[in-house]
């Protein structure tokens, strides 16, 4: 017993010291025979680092993802929106928002040729009355004079020649013919760029490929005109047809493969 120490009177071991609440620290790990146990290698992560990610064996192809090249239009399927500004379908359209449009349209590409036709009418109905006022008089002629009652006839049948459904009347009737089939070109070069005529825009639908849900082009609109002669026969069942149809085709768009959606 040492009284040595000022610290320690009585001569007592010191005692490890405790963690809190009495519990005894903890004692480091050792190896087998009382070797320390060897240090973590250089390079590998330590517990509580984030791992990385194993690497691929050398040789085998690395697998990446593809990316679009810059400045190329992605192509939208059906339901998807396809050129800006048109919408997103939102489903097949209905048969009377179809025939709206095919009306508008129509209105639009009509009012100029009527015009047109209507004053070639008039000026051929004035030329038939006055074609039918002019029937030969031979109450002037006395009987039996032959050559008055030709004269007669002469006069009023140069009178009738004359008053032929005149020049102008053809000229309008042939513009109002060109008005009419220039107005349809427009029409189908404006429903084959964007998918929308006039017509279809005022209804918000659209005519776009069934597969892909962008617009045809001028080509196959104008070849979808052409088809719409098969919807003709039999009192018009192909015009009918969108009405049962599931997908509210016409036999026209059958061929094509074209659908016609809203786009509100």
């Amino acid at each position: 017993m040492s009284f040595g120490d000022p610290n320690n009177p009585y001569g007592q071991q010191p005692q490890a010291p405790q963690g809190p609440y009495g519990q005894q620290p903890p004692v480091p790990p050792q190896g087998p025979y009382g070797q320390q146990p060897p240090a973590p290698q250089q390079g590998q992560p330590g517990y509580g680092y984030p791992q990385q990610a194993p690497q691929q064996p050398y040789g085998y192809p690395q697998q990446q993802v593809p990316q679009q090249g810059y400045g190329y239009p992605q192509q939208a399927p059906y339901g998807q929106p396809g050129m800006p500004g048109m919408g997103m379908p939102t489903g097949y359209a209905s048969w009377g928002a179809r025939v709206g449009a095919m009306l508008i349209d129509g209105l639009i590409i009509g009012v100029v040729p009527s015009i047109l036709y209507g004053i070639a009418i008039g000026m051929a109905a004035s030329s038939a009355s006055d074609s039918a006022a002019s029937i030969p008089d031979t109450s002037a002629c006395a009987p039996g004079d032959t050559q008055c009652v030709t004269d007669a006839i002469n006069a009023a049948s140069s009178t009738s020649s004359s008053s032929a459904m005149p020049v102008a009347a053809l000229i309008l009737i042939t513009l109002a013919g060109l008005v009419t089939f220039g107005a349809a070109l427009f029409l189908c070069a404006k429903e084959g760029k964007t998918g929308q005529t006039p017509g279809k825009k005022a209804l918000n639908i659209r005519l776009v490929k069934e597969t892909t849900g962008q617009p045809l082009g001028f080509g196959m609109a104008f070849v979808r005109k052409l088809c719409h002669a098969v919807d003709g026969p039999l009192c018009g069942l192909g015009y009918w047809w969108p009405l049962w149809d599931e997908k509210s085709q016409t036999f026209a768009d059958k061929i094509v493969g074209t659908v016609v959606v809203k786009t509100q």
